[in-house]
């Protein structure tokens, strides 16, 4: 059975691609994360785009496993910040991964920020590196940011964005509904027929 390294700690992002893969048919891949293969040196992610730090990603797994790798950046874009917090998001109050700390620090950003205006969009790209070449793929996921946190599924922003035509924040949905919707669950759903032909599925 072919071997998929996902490049990434979160085993909330392995269940999502895991997921992604059972409902669109693709089997026979074994996923494996970070933790499963022996430590290599990552490189930081100073990306000026999302692509440019998800193929850094693939490609430093790949190159040091040998196994087919998918990585992924993603992080939320907010319009009356000029699209920031982007490619900082996770590190966007100064501490790497601190999800309560960065949304705290965006919700206090927009404090005087009138609801019409606080149009948002999660965007995920991911990056598929393997023997047979390298895929990018991005997926975007529009909303608008709420004033207060909701809900205490998913990660990150989740708590805060509310996807157009939903009266549900990212973290009041269950993860199937998430997935069917969600900026890298359509940014995976876009890397499925590279996935089924590594699969062999």
């Amino acid at each position: 059975m072919p071997a998929l390294l996902v490049a990434s700690r979160n085993a909330k992002k392995l269940a999502e691609l895991r997921r992604v893969l059972d409902a669109a048919g693709v089997v026979g891949l074994e996923l494996l994360s970070l933790a499963d293969v022996a430590a290599y040196d990552e490189a930081p992610e100073t990306g000026a785009t999302f692509e440019d730090n998800a193929l850094a990603k693939a490609m430093d797994g790949f190159r040091a496993t040998g196994l087919a790798c998918v990585a992924d950046d993603s992080g939320i874009s907010v319009d009356a910040l000029n699209g920031m917090p982007g490619v900082l998001s996770a590190r966007w109050s100064g501490v790497h991964g601190d999800d309560a700390a960065n949304t705290a620090l965006l919700l206090a950003q927009l404090g005087d920020v009138p609801y019409s205006r606080r149009g948002a969009a999660f965007v995920s790209a991911c990056a598929l590196v393997s023997a047979s070449g390298q895929t990018v793929v991005r997926g975007e996921w529009p909303g608008t940011v709420t004033h207060e946190p909701r809900g205490d599924g998913g990660f990150g922003y989740d708590p805060v964005f509310l996807p157009d035509g939903s009266t549900h924040t990212a973290a009041e949905l269950t993860p199937a509904e998430k997935d069917a919707v969600s900026h890298r669950g359509r940014a995976l759903a876009l890397l499925v027929p590279a996935l089924r032909e590594l699969a062999g599925s």
